[in-house]
Parts: structure tokens; sequence; C-alpha cells
């Protein structure tokens, strides 16, 4: 699709060809996306060096912009893979690489000079003395860390600091500096800067000790994990909550954000085609002067799995946004494609009980009713079914002209 002039770019996560496929149809501008190794989900499916070049094509040829993470914080010995990948992103040519390591960013430079640069989060750029080194350095865009606050953003962009800038707008919250974590690395042996991060601080523990003592104050208990108790069992005590800054887009608009980020390449589609579609359509309406944040909190929340605040964006003041919803209306398939007349072969993603109404998940919040009577749910031989079961593939027999390839049915 066309990017809107005077709108910030909608950038979304591409972890496999079915998220890459989801932004397409719910009308990203442009998807971040990596390969099995040296960027910071290698958790992801990510694409190798043959799956790549049709990943590009397929997405340019929707009018989408492709950057390629080459984010990790790599270890001496894999220089050689760095330079290894730098060679194959020459021929495949994505928009834009996308880096952390000041190393990987100098060969970078000196090896696909015709690639333009983005600096990852993950550097921790705050300040516009560090913007203005990433602009003499060569850097086209900068994603500013999650600690950078309003009031920060706002000083920066009205210095007009020469290059784009973007920011994570939606998605999980790490509880370190921009990421740079090392319980996982210590719990698990799974570093986050390679991309290997266990998510350790959503595991749920349970306090053991009661204080702890500092040794330049005897006597003075400086933390009292007693509050942290919970009647003994076992909890997420240190999991952040996800970040939601939906309700400042005009704000960055305003201000020239070039682009909005949406975290999670190790997320579903179904969640992608949730979150992609509120902010598509609330980009959209920004331009058309309907801008509601209440019409998209619905979808938002019915995608998220922990309470969604504003991070450190907002220092101080109230800074939940919503709860995550006791229950969700879950995602319960993805078309696949139409198999004949009224028939469509499903990708089956929750448990789906034949005989509930259920609505299709269209682009712009549209979201059409289908009800029990006018569809039917059938196994791989024709036969019907009376339940579908994630996991597996089923016909679907409907003719509702709001069905087409790739889009969501979710319950109602």
């Amino acid at each position: 699709m066309k990017h809107q002039q005077g709108l910030p770019e909608l950038l979304v996560p591409a972890g496999d060809m079915e998220m890459l496929e989801t932004a397409a149809v719910y009308r990203a501008d442009a998807v971040y996306l990596g390969g099995p190794e040296l960027n910071l989900r290698a958790g992801a499916r990510g694409f190798g060096f043959k799956a790549l070049p049709r990943a590009i094509d397929f997405a340019r040829a929707r009018g989408m912009r492709v950057y390629f993470c080459l984010n990790a914080y790599p270890r001496q010995g894999q220089l050689g893979l760095v330079d290894q990948y730098l060679d194959q992103l020459a021929e495949a040519g994505p928009d834009a690489l996308i880096v952390s390591d000041l190393g990987v960013a100098d060969r970078a430079r000196k090896r696909v000079p015709h690639i333009p640069l983005h600096v990852s989060t993950q550097a921790n750029t705050t300040n516009s003395a560090a913007l203005a080194f990433w602009r003499e350095f060569g850097a086209r865009r900068v994603n500013l860390a999650r600690e950078t606050d309003a009031r920060a953003l706002r000083d920066i962009l009205l210095g007009r600091p020469g290059l784009e800038i973007e920011m994570f707008v939606h998605g999980a919250v790490c509880m370190a500096l921009s990421g740079r974590c090392l319980l996982s690395a210590g719990l698990n042996a799974r570093s986050a800067n390679l991309g290997l991060c266990s998510q350790a601080c959503r595991f749920e523990y349970r306090v053991s000790s009661y204080t702890v003592e500092e040794k330049t104050r005897p006597g003075l208990d400086v933390w009292e994990a007693r509050r942290l108790d919970n009647d003994g069992k076992f909890s997420a005590l240190f999991a952040a909550r996800d970040l939601c800054l939906a309700h400042y887009l005009g704000w960055f608009a305003r201000l020239g954000v070039s682009a909005l980020k949406i975290e999670g390449r190790t997320r579903s589609s179904a969640c992608l085609a949730q979150v992609a579609d509120a902010y598509r359509s609330a980009l959209d309406h920004l331009a058309r002067g309907c801008f509601r944040p209440a019409r998209y909190l619905p979808e938002l929340v019915n995608a998220s799995t922990r309470p969604m605040d504003t991070g450190l964006f907002r220092p101080s003041g109230p800074r939940l946004v919503a709860q995550a919803p006791a229950q969700k209306r879950p995602v319960l398939a993805r078309v696949l494609e139409q198999t004949g007349p009224d028939l469509w072969r499903i990708a089956v993603k929750a448990n789906w009980p034949a005989g509930s109404d259920v609505e299709i998940l269209c682009p712009g919040l549209d979201r059409p009713l289908i009800k029990a009577e006018e569809y039917g749910l059938l196994d791989v031989r024709g036969n019907p079914l009376d339940r579908a079961h994630p996991g597996v593939e089923a016909g679907l027999a409907c003719g509702h002209p709001g069905l087409r390839p790739f889009l969501f049915i979710r319950a109602r």
C-alpha cells in the first residue's frame, strides 16, 4: 500500500511467512524481519538466505518496505557470520538494515553501503548528541530507546535531528535497560543480546528470603521482599506490563515521528492481525479527522495477555491504559484458500465449536457477522464436524462475501 504523506509509517513484525502475509492483508507500510541468527528474536522462524528474496519480492509487490534485523551484539567468533549475512544481503537488497552494535554498523557501512542503516532501540539512543553521532555515521533512522519519555521526545524532534525517528508504540516491555538483560543468560545460559532471551522475567517466582541488608548500612533492611510474598504462591514478580501508546498517535504525527513500531516477531499471526488492523485504522482515521482511541482499544485489549500501560513514556501520572480481559474472544481460524463455490480451506487456531456465531476480521475494523446457521465445518474429507481443533486444517462451507484468503475468523 502507498504510505500516506504526513502520517508515520506503520512498521510491524514478520517472524515468518504467515506473519508477512498477515501484515500485507492488514495494510502495514513496512515489516521488519530477520534470519535464523544474529537478530534479537532468534526464536522466531525467520527467513534464511533462500527464503529472504522471495519474502522481499512478496512484500514489495504489495507496497510494503522490508527492514532486515542484524541487531544482535555478536561475540568475537561470530564476526565471520556477520560478514556472510552482509554479503547475502547485498544481493537480496532489503530497504534497510537494522543494527545495534557499532562493529556491525561499521562493517555494514563498508560492505553494503547501498543499504540504508536503521539503528535499533537496543543501541539505547536517548539524547540529541547520540543522534548527531548516528547522523554523522551515516544512519538514516534511529529507533529511540524505550526509556525515552514524552518530554525528551518532544525536545529531540523540535531540535530537528536531521534523520528519521522511530518509536515503539505497542508490545512487550523489557525490565532491562533497552533490553540489555543478563537475567536469561544467568538463569538459562541464553543471552538476550544474541536473540536467545528465554523471557525469565515472565517466569513465576516465589519469595523465599524476606529482607536484604546492604554492607555499608548495617541493621537497615534496604529491600523488603515480604511485600512480594503473594501468600507463598508463585507469581510473575518481575513481569512488566505491555506498552500501548495508541492514544498519542496524533501527537506523534504532529511532532514528525517517522515510524511507529509494533513489537512481536515471536507472537502469533492472529495477534498481529488484531493489533495491525487497530493501528492501521487509527492512522487512517487520523488522516480523515475522526481519530477516536476508544475505537481501537477493544481490539488491542483482546490481543493482549497482560495489562497495557504507557511504560516510561509518561514517568508521572496514571499509566495504566487497560487491563487484560478475563475472557478473550479467541481467533478461531485463518482462511487459507477458496477450494470451490462457497468452500474454503482454513487453518484452525483455537477450539471452534460448530453452531456458534463468529465474525470475520476484515481490514478497517470491519467485523461482519456469520451466524451459526450460515456456515458448516468440515473435515479434510468433506464430512461435517461438530468441533474443529487447533493445529489442524479443516473446511469451511460458507458463502459470506467478506471471506477471502489470509483473513481471520474470531469468536463473536
